[in-house]
């Protein structure tokens, strides 16, 4: 299994003086991790080194201090699945180091079901039949106070993408979140760096920014109206985020939608690019499966509850410093069990439609039906029986 020699995003370089001078933050657009995709990655070669993966080249990955692209492929492949539990020991002990005993707690809140994107996967696609709703003022009041009361301090604030909900209606409902909550989070359409930046002067803590999968071809097969259906866009709006100097960065591919390895290696390729341009941002990946949802689709890679595992320890072993996400889309039983695999924050009662904390919104309101729907007392007292502290305030812009 020979590394392709084109490919320099596996080996991390010495730093030097000079290198941190032309790795600081600035306005500079060129470079963007589209360029990097078109000129410098292969699908191809990467699903080589997956499925050419021998029992030697996952040796010598967890060996390995520094983990390489290479290293991640062979750490995700069949070959290392005899070598599970080594990984999750690993894993564990690199999530302890970093983070300690602790798991962050956060509540998404769908602000917006409206949407002008024509999307196979997703309940909100413009064209399925369901009553779109956009929460007023007054509604979010009611929202605020509701998770307020279960003890939520971090919010996700979720929307569909439509003109109809943009700059000047998150401009106008920010100011009503910040004062209470410590940290706040968006995934909302892609937008300019400069509107990022008037976000973060509004409060904005975190923008996640899912490219679902990074095969452009299966990309536009799934998106197919919309300004979603611009891959290049999406694919360079987290470097426009780290561009206007957000704190976190987040990542994430819709798990089967194309090969999840490949997928994932394609993500690994794009951490390493933004960490190298955006060192001063924190970054975090997710790991959504495809779940059931109106009109949805059948996986075109399944990812058993095992390689998940194997994919969530992979990730901690890559990269000990990155922030680890599990949302409701996985059952009570496996999120019972993730918090060894590496994961450092998870949702709790989640409500995926608008208006769904403080009343009882109707469920064709939702984006894709939850699996674990438990109360957020009883998944904070899962998370202490598996031996670990419960955060709720992840970080304090004092910080800064």
């Amino acid at each position: 299994m020979n590394t392709p020699q084109s490919t320099d995003h596996s080996s991390p370089k010495k730093v030097t003086k000079q290198r941190i001078r032309l790795l600081e933050q600035s306005a500079a657009v060129s470079g963007q991790f589209s360029d990097v995709l078109e000129n410098h990655l292969n699908w191809e070669e990467f699903g080589s080194w997956c499925k050419n993966a021998t029992t030697r080249d996952v040796e010598q990955a967890l060996a390995s201090r520094k983990k390489t692209l290479f290293d991640f492929a062979a750490l995700i492949s069949e070959a290392a699945k005899p070598y599970l539990m080594e990984m999750i020991t690993q894993s564990e002990r690199l999530t302890m180091q970093r983070f300690g005993n602790t798991v962050s707690l956060f509540a998404p809140l769908y602000l917006s079901n409206t949407c002008a994107n024509e999307c196979t996967y997703c309940g909100f696609s413009m064209s399925n039949a369901i009553k779109r709703l956009t929460l007023s003022a007054e509604q979010i009041d009611c929202e605020i106070a509701a998770i307020k009361s279960k003890g939520f301090d971090s919010i996700l604030l979720v929307t569909g993408e439509t003109n109809k909900v943009s700059m000047p209606y998150f401009e106008k409902v920010l100011p009503q979140f910040k004062p209470a909550f410590s940290q706040l989070s968006m995934e909302v359409q892609p937008l300019e760096s400069s509107d990022y930046k008037r976000l973060q002067s509004l409060g904005l803590d975190a923008v996640l920014v899912y490219q679902e999968t990074y095969r452009r071809q299966t990309y536009l097969e799934h998106h197919l109206r919309g300004n979603k259906s611009n891959f290049n866009y999406r694919l360079d709006a987290p470097d426009r985020i780290g561009q206007a100097g957000i704190h976190k960065i987040g990542l994430g591919v819709l798990l089967g939608l194309d090969d999840w390895r490949i997928d994932s290696v394609m993500m690994a390729a794009h951490l390493r690019h933004l960490q190298k341009r955006y060192w001063r941002s924190r970054f975090s990946v997710a790991f959504p499966r495809i779940r059931p949802c109106e009109g949805g689709i059948q996986p075109k890679s399944v990812i058993s509850d095992k390689e998940l595992i194997q994919l969530m320890t992979a990730w901690r072993l890559f990269d000990a410093d990155v922030e680890m996400s599990l949302s409701t889309r996985e059952s009570a039983e496996f999120r019972k069990h993730a918090i060894r695999f590496g994961v450092t924050t998870m949702s709790a009662e989640s409500k995926t439609q608008p208006g769904g904390y403080a009343e009882d919104a109707k469920e064709a309101l939702e984006q894709f039906e939850i699996s674990d729907d438990r109360s957020v007392h009883d998944v904070s007292n899962m998370i202490r029986q598996q031996g670990r502290e419960v955060v709720w305030k992840d970080w304090d812009p004092a910080l800064r």
